[in-house]
């Protein structure tokens, strides 16, 4: 799964898009990370925020497409039911590895700095999370997904040069390859991160 050091912040940016209309990638990300840091702010309780949260991340986040690329080339070999049960239990396991982590920040301050349109479908988006007393300024670039204009999606993000979607997909082959691609022992592991 995800290095330990990098969880605390990564779901936290994969989840703060928020859902706009026909709106420039780098003001997007802006105005919902700004959108994302009120909540985190506000004087609710860890449910109630981790709630708020969650429904932000299921509206503007590509988690199935996410899932599917992290799952690499063993996804060709799945059936239609294999592949409905992995969409499931990614989705749990995603949504599960933020909501745990996010409640503990109280308003992150991001600045967008510039993007670059790779195509019609991709924009890169660079920001920047401030440094704090506690932590270090961290180099973000969010890779949208434009096709749509009306609801851009996050396909993946680049902390500090490291591609999360990547280093995920990294971490899958290795527990296929550990278990001579048997894909029930992704199921397995994933089912239990959501249980715990």
């Amino acid at each position: 799964m995800y290095s330990r050091k990098i969880l605390p912040i990564v779901f936290f940016y994969f989840l703060v898009l928020g859902n706009t209309h026909s709106i420039e990638p780098d003001v997007f990300v802006q105005s919902t990370v700004n959108r994302a840091s009120k909540i985190l702010s506000e004087n609710l309780s860890k449910e109630e925020k981790i709630n708020q949260l969650k429904l932000i991340a299921e509206e503007t986040v590509d988690i199935n497409g996410i899932g599917f690329y992290t799952l690499g080339s063993i996804r060709k070999n799945l059936d239609d039911n294999q592949k409905k049960k992995y969409s499931e239990l990614f989705r749990e396991y995603f949504l599960k590895s933020f909501s745990s982590r996010l409640s503990e920040y109280t308003n992150p301050e991001i600045d967008v700095l510039s993007k670059e349109v790779l195509s019609e479908n991709y924009t890169i988006v660079n920001s920047l999370l401030k440094g704090t007393s506690e932590r270090p300024e961290v180099k973000i670039d969010w890779r949208v997904y434009t096709k749509n204009p009306e609801n851009p999606l996050i396909r993946d993000l680049i902390i500090e040069g490291l591609s999360l979607a990547r280093t995920q997909k990294e971490e899958f082959t290795s527990i296929l390859n550990s278990n001579n691609n048997d894909i029930n022992a992704l199921f397995k592991i994933l089912r239990e991160f959501s249980n715990n």
